[in-house]
C-alpha cells in the first residue's frame, strides 16, 4: 500500500485504499476496518490524497506538506483528538502550520485532517519522500511526453524549410517567349493595307487626264 493509492469518499468517515476502478465506481478498503466494498460513483466522489491542496496566507501547499509538520512536531505538540473544541484545534495548527489561511480552513477541514493523519500513521503511511519522488516523476512525465511529441515536428518542419528554396526555384523560371507569328500577321495586314491605298491613287490620276 503507498499513499497515492488513498483516496477519501465523499458521504464516508475514514480513509480508503483504492484497489480497483470501474466504470461505475470503484472497489475500495477501509484503512480502519479493512473491510473492503464496492463504491458508486453515482453516488460518491473519490478524490486522492496527493492531489488535494490546502490554502496558506502564501501559495497553496499539497496536504502532504501539512502531514509532515505534523509528523516533525509530534514530540513538541502531541496531535489532538479530532473531537476537540475547535479553540484547541486552531490552537494546534497554530503551533505546527503557522501559515494556515484561516479564513479559508475551516476548523472542520482542521479536524478532518487531524483524523486523517491519526489514520494515516496506524497504517505506516507516513513516508513523505516517497511522495516527493512521486511527484516528481509525475511532474517529469508529461514535460518527457511533450518533448517526443515536438521532435517529429521539428523534423518535419526542418524537412520543409530545405524543400522551399527548390519550390522557389521552380516558379522563377522565365516564361517562354512568344512567338513570332503575331507579328507576321500584323505586317501582312500593313501590307495589305498598303495595297488598298495604291488603286486609289492610281483612280486619282486617271480621272485629272
Amino acid at each position: 500500500m503507498q499513499y497515492r493509492e488513498i483516496v477519501a469518499v465523499t458521504g464516508l468517515g475514514g480513509l480508503f485504499q483504492l484497489l480497483a476502478s470501474k466504470q461505475d465506481g470503484a472497489i475500495v478498503k477501509s484503512l480502519e476496518d479493512q473491510s473492503t466494498r464496492f463504491v458508486s460513483s453515482r453516488v460518491h466522489n473519490f478524490t486522492p490524497l496527493e492531489s488535494i491542496e490546502v490554502f496558506t496566507t502564501g501559495d497553496n501547499v499539497n496536504l502532504s506538506a501539512v502531514f509532515k509538520a505534523m509528523q516533525e512536531n509530534v514530540a513538541k505538540f502531541p496531535l489532538v483528538e479530532a473531537k476537540a473544541d475547535n479553540n484547541t484545534i486552531k490552537s494546534y495548527f497554530k503551533n505546527v502550520y503557522p501559515e494556515f489561511d484561516e479564513e479559508r480552513v475551516y476548523v472542520s477541514d482542521m479536524k478532518k485532517m487531524v483524523k486523517w493523519f491519526a489514520i494515516l500513521e496506524k497504517n505506516d503511511l507516513l513516508k513523505f519522500e516517497e511522495v516527493t519522488e512521486e511527484t516528481a516523476e509525475v511532474a517529469e512525465a508529461p514535460a518527457a511526453e511533450a518533448a517526443a511529441a515536438e521532435e517529429p515536428k521539428a523534423k518535419k518542419a526542418k524537412a520543409k524549410k530545405e524543400e522551399a528554396p527548390a519550390a522557389e526555384g521552380a516558379e522563377e523560371k522565365p516564361a517562354p517567349k512568344k512567338k513570332a507569328a503575331p507579328k507576321k500577321a500584323a505586317a501582312d495586314a500593313e501590307g495589305a493595307e498598303g495595297e488598298e491605298k495604291k488603286p486609289k491613287t492610281t483612280r486619282k490620276k486617271k480621272t485629272e487626264e
